[in-house]
């Protein structure tokens, strides 16, 4: 791989990883020039958000939905080839990959900040019809584990569906499956700027407050099987768009990267 790519191919080592345990540390996935560049149209965009915080997530982290559609620096890594190779490879089995949402988040510390974020799963809300699907986790700035790094239940992507999280205070995936905690939990991670976590969408994950003294700042890609068909679900993201019901997703907002 050229030295000036300005993201690495995944190793094998990493995609074994990530098929036996759900999810996989990426360090250095992106060069840190290009991330210094992100990091500050980050901080623009993230400053433009609602202050409110009226939902369970919302209390968590905020966060700037879409942002590739709008910034051609984030569409340029989501769109890279070796993203679009590496979520195909890990994603074993997969011909390809579409986009299904791009974000950046942001986790004030301190008095006033936000919360932990609960573990849950991400695929209960989906209207996909197969659990193919993987989310990118990149870190735009230093996130020491103080800070609110992701941690991984390791396996649970191997126990289906669990059930849909952030609906009710408390109501997070250890206390709806209280037996989650005998499976090993992944070490605290400190990242630095360019490193990544990828998770699989059955993963349980969750993570911590801020405890540091600075806003933990993250951009994420989610990708998902470019041949996976529409269930017709609700689903705000979704509905509206006149997908038709075991049809594949082929719309201008979820757009394939790798094929083939």
């Amino acid at each position: 791989m050229a030295t000036n790519a300005p993201v690495r191919d995944v190793t094998d080592h990493e995609v074994d990883f990530f098929e036996e345990n759900g999810w996989a540390l990426l360090p250095r996935l992106v060069d840190p020039g290009l991330v210094s560049v992100l990091r500050e149209r980050a901080r623009g965009h993230l400053a433009d958000r609602s202050p409110e915080r009226a939902t369970l997530v919302d209390q968590a982290f905020g966060q700037s939905r879409d942002v590739a559609r709008s910034d051609d620096a984030f569409h340029g890594l989501t769109f890279d080839t070796a993203m679009g190779r590496a979520a195909t490879r890990l994603l074993h089995g997969v011909a390809g990959v579409r986009v299904q949402v791009t974000n950046l988040l942001i986790k004030e510390p301190g008095t006033g900040g936000h919360g932990a974020t609960e573990f849950h799963q991400d695929f209960p809300w989906m209207p996909m019809d197969r659990s193919a699907m993987l989310t990118v986790w990149l870190a735009l700035a230093d996130v020491p584990a103080e800070m609110g790094s992701l941690r991984f239940y390791n396996r649970s992507h191997r126990h289906g569906i669990l059930g849909r999280s952030f609906t009710r205070e408390g109501d997070d995936q250890l206390t709806q499956h209280p037996w989650l905690a005998k499976l090993e939990l992944s070490p605290p991670l400190d990242l630095l700027a360019g490193d990544a976590t990828v998770h699989h969408a059955l993963t349980v994950h969750g993570a911590g407050a801020n405890r540091g003294q600075v806003p933990r700042l993250s951009f994420t890609v989610t990708y998902f099987d470019a041949d996976a068909l529409y269930t017709g679900t609700p689903y705000k993201q979704t509905d509206g768009l006149g997908l038709r019901v075991n049809a594949p997703f082929d719309h201008p907002r979820f757009p394939v990267v790798s094929h083939g």
